[in-house]
């Protein structure tokens, strides 16, 4: 069972997980570049390291714990990761008409910068569980902390991001200014 594994079906189960691994990098970064380099990273890490793997069902938790390992490595190496909760988000513009995607681009961006502001730690969790649908043990395993310390952080992140949230819709949207031209 394990060499089937392993030989069979195990590159195009880690690979069917790059959109996931991506959008949870990018979750974490806002870079689409670096989160491609993560993504990368972990599917060489987790290619090479197949073997550690025992549970075919665990695949994706596992694959997010070695990206959650990359990421770190990664903030580590820059020795300046308390201004990462600075970074703000890049959106893609969208192909539809203005009228019919305004509305629907400004939420994404408000809530894209909203998490953005996030301490990164509960920006973690919260894309972990309220993105990905991992569960809290998964979460902590992922992580490497305390199932408390998930649902703590979880908490918090939660009553931030409301917070921030009614902030930003408490203000009013920048009206454009028309001159009177003859």
């Amino acid at each position: 069972m394990i060499s089937r594994f392993l030989f069979g079906p195990f590159r195009p189960g880690i690979e069917a997980q790059r959109p996931v691994l991506y959008r949870i990098a990018y979750a974490w970064c806002h870079d689409a570049a670096l989160a491609d380099d993560l993504v990368q990273e972990t599917l060489s890490k987790a290619w090479v390291r197949r073997a550690q793997l025992r549970d075919e069902t665990a695949l994706k938790a596992w694959l997010v714990a070695i990206m959650n390992h990359c990421w770190l490595d990664h903030l580590r190496s820059r020795r300046d990761f308390d201004d990462v909760e600075d970074w703000q988000d890049e959106l893609e513009s969208g192909t539809a008409s203005p009228e019919a995607c305004c509305d629907r681009e400004q939420v994404i961006a408000c809530v894209r910068a909203a998490v953005a502001r996030l301490p990164l730690g509960q920006r973690q969790v919260l894309t972990l569980v309220d993105l990905e649908e991992f569960g809290y043990a998964e979460v902590a395993g992922i992580l490497d902390i305390p199932v408390g310390t998930v649902m703590s952080r979880l908490s918090r992140a939660r009553a931030s991001l409301k917070k921030l949230l009614d902030t930003a819709m408490r203000q009013p949207a920048a009206q454009p200014q028309l001159r009177r031209v003859k």
